[in-house]
């Protein structure tokens, strides 16, 4: 059961209106790593938890905030929609669409929202749920949720040096520090679990089903050899289970496929067989 409080988890107010601001800021509302796109996934990741509740709850408070981030961008968007739109034409200003297009601004927020936040990136492409991961796995989800953490921290911390906007700044110097906070919460969740499994998911699977020869080779199939140096290329293996070998010219392990000829009821192009590669019968 969720309950709204009618106030801001913190201040969302610029000194001034800012139509063409607003639509980058849309990035971080309805963008991929966008406030939405965490929001959804730490509560999906949190209703899926089979087993120990500690993960649940850290799943689901990190996840109810994100919504709150997600009312303090929309409040932010609105605010700096207002008066809009502004422009240096005189002719432009006459008209919002116009003002709007010329100015910078995203003219949805005229047309669409009515000077309001849509669940939109800052191009106007609609937030999609395919941004959500929640396998079910708590060691891959909580390493795909400290990737969002890095984007979004990154994003927001362009965004800063993208406005001199004293009102903007704050509430975005509040936001990049909860993703600190939330990139380190989800990296000592991922080290705990891999306490536990170890680094490699699943931990489940048996390891005599896996092709044992290959899974610590390093194949450069770039033929660079500067990657050669990294720590992936020698030594133990970061599981501790194996060790590092690296090839520089990997061969192939298979034969060319030749595959048989479709029937004649499936109606593809016949080809004549080549002398040197009879059918396959």
């Amino acid at each position: 059961m969720f309950y709204h409080i009618n106030q801001l988890q913190y201040h969302a107010k610029p000194e001034c209106p800012d139509p063409v601001y607003a639509k980058k800021l849309q990035e971080i509302l309805g963008g991929q790593f966008g406030e939405i796109s965490v929001a959804l996934q730490y509560l999906f990741q949190g209703w899926n938890v089979r087993g120990d509740e500690k993960y649940r709850d850290l799943l689901m408070a990190t996840g109810t905030e994100e919504l709150a981030h997600v009312e303090m961008l929309a409040t932010m968007i609105a605010r700096l929609l207002e008066n809009a739109p502004i422009g240096d034409q005189e002719l432009a200003a006459k008209d919002p669409v116009i003002g709007a297009i010329l100015g910078g601004m995203n003219p949805q927020h005229i047309i669409v929202s009515g000077l309001g936040s849509m669940p939109v990136d800052s191009v106007g492409n609609p937030w999609t749920a395919s941004y959500i991961n929640a396998s079910g796995n708590l060691l891959a989800d909580f390493r795909m949720n400290l990737t969002y953490e890095s984007h979004g921290r990154l994003q927001a911390v362009r965004l800063y040096e993208m406005t001199t906007d004293p009102g903007v700044k704050d509430m975005l110097s509040f936001l990049i520090a909860r993703d600190t906070m939330h990139q380190n919460q989800w990296y000592a969740a991922i080290c705990e679990l891999e306490e536990q499994e170890n680094i490699v998911v699943p931990s489940t699977f048996p390891r005599e089903l896996e092709k044992q020869e290959v899974a610590y080779t390093y194949f450069d199939f770039s033929g660079g050899k500067a990657s050669k140096s990294g720590r992936w290329a020698d030594g133990r293996s970061m599981d501790g289970l194996g060790e590092f070998v690296y090839v520089a010219q990997p061969q192939a392990f298979g034969k060319k496929p030749r595959l048989k000829p479709a029937p004649l009821y499936i109606h593809d192009t016949v080809l004549p067989q080549s002398p040197h590669h009879p059918p396959m019968l």
